[in-house]
């Protein structure tokens, strides 16, 4: 069986320095080590600091309810009115935020002072939109991820609009809903803020997918960047499979195939990509 490993499956330099910085404060600190969330979507990373440990606080009511401690943000960010509440329930802040995704808090945050309409392209209920949301004014913030939502959006004539992106968004598909919104006359400036890293995963998932007779995607179950990934990897090739772990993998799906592609999405941690690509190969 050839198996191809995408180059670019697995953390992305956001999520490793995040999850760098939680074992880190875990190793060294006699505090309690809190994240704001799951520091990643996945399953086994997160059990793996539970057992050293590190809890996720889920939701700002359960602040009040801890006697302070460490608190890592993930790199997902959080909303300015979030990162307040933390530091003023005593918290000592590691702020593990994307680089990348700290720049759209700032830009939407200058271009909402600016008076613009901030428009944000993307999921409205994944994490890292939220916390975008949270540097704008609410009143005049949108978030949208369909064409529809696109052609029904609406603002007053010569309103001034200022479009980002959820950095793992999909980029062809990005581009589609810009083009709706610049036919409506607006006076708009474009941030591409989509992540580079996702640019590039998902041309190769894609380009691999189109080459090989069955797609491998692994990542967790509630990985917006791995859901967009086997979304893509599907429309080149019918025969691809989500997993989380290699215990999801059914080998009878693959078994009479000859060219197998693997990819991963960015929280996917390395000795899991490196498992199922090593059973992939021997249980042929």
């Amino acid at each position: 069986m050839r198996v191809t490993l995408a180059k670019s499956a697995g953390f992305c330099f956001g999520v490793k320095r995040a999850v760098d910085k939680v074992y880190e404060e875990a190793g060294r600190s006699h505090a309690p080590v809190y994240t704001y969330g799951p520091i990643i979507h996945n399953e086994e990373v997160v059990r793996d600091l539970e057992k050293r440990g590190v809890h996720a606080v889920c939701d700002e009511s359960e602040l009040s309810e801890l006697s302070g401690g460490i608190m890592v943000i993930r790199s997902h960010g959080v909303s300015k009115a979030t990162y307040d509440k933390i530091r003023e329930a005593g918290f000592q802040i590691v702020d593990a935020t994307c680089p990348f995704v700290l720049k759209i808090h700032r830009f939407v945050e200058e271009y909402s002072k600016k008076d613009y309409h901030i428009l944000i392209i993307g999921n409205d209920s994944h994490p890292e939109v939220e916390g975008i949301k949270g540097w704008s004014n609410p009143e005049k913030t949108t978030v949208l991820q369909s064409g529809k939502e696109a052609e029904d959006f609406t603002l007053e004539a010569g309103s001034k609009l200022c479009i980002v992106s959820q950095t793992t968004f999909n980029y062809n598909k990005f581009q589609e809903l810009v083009e709706i919104i610049e036919k409506k006359g607006y006076d708009i400036i474009v941030l591409n803020t989509i992540c580079n890293a996702t640019e590039v995963r998902q041309r190769e998932a894609a380009e691999i997918a189109a080459e090989v007779d069955a797609m491998i995607v692994i990542g967790g179950s509630h990985s917006s960047n791995t859901q967009k990934l086997f979304e893509i990897c599907k429309k080149e090739c019918e025969n691809t499979y989500y997993i989380q772990t290699l215990d999801d993998l059914d080998f009878n799906q693959i078994w009479s195939i000859d060219n197998v592609g693997i990819t991963a999405g960015a929280s996917t941690p390395n000795n899991i990509i490196e498992e199922v690509q090593k059973n992939v190969r021997s249980k042929r």
